[in-house]
């Protein structure tokens, strides 16, 4: 057996994918080859309802810089601190490197996120989602 990919015999775990923008080729059908239970969502409050429901194993989401908000630089914020609840989900962010200032503020504040600079690759993706699985046991 393929020692990044997930257990056949074991429940598939879920991966909670918020795409909010896009920009990047559509990853669900890797998630989904890599035996992910896949639930998309556009908006970040509703990804926020959903980690109730889910408890994923991992979190697949975008960092969109928004200026206009005084007391945050994104929605993903109040994901990430959702998430601080939930120390074995496994993080990975999408940013823009002309943001880069701005998330290594938030990134600062959620010291246990990986990231990957845009443009996003399946490549780089799958290259994540198999270390993980093999670093941490993310069971799929």
């Amino acid at each position: 057996m393929d020692p990044g990919a997930p257990d056949p015999h074991l429940k598939p775990a879920r991966l909670l994918a918020v795409v909010e923008l896009g920009g990047y080729p559509n990853l669900e059908p890797l998630y989904t080859r890599l035996g992910y239970a896949v639930s998309t969502v556009q908006v970040g409050r509703t990804a926020l309802a959903a980690l109730k429901t889910l408890h994923p194993a991992v979190v697949v989401a975008e960092f969109n810089y928004q200026r206009d908000f005084r007391d945050r630089t994104s929605s993903l914020e109040s994901l990430l601190a959702t998430l601080q609840r939930t120390p074995g989900t496994r993080v990975l962010v999408f940013y823009e490197p002309a943001d880069a200032a701005a998330f290594e503020q938030l990134r600062a504040r959620f010291p246990g996120i990986d990231v990957l600079a845009r443009p996003v690759t399946e490549a780089a993706v799958e290259a994540w989602l198999r270390s993980a699985v093999a670093a941490h046991r993310v069971d799929p």
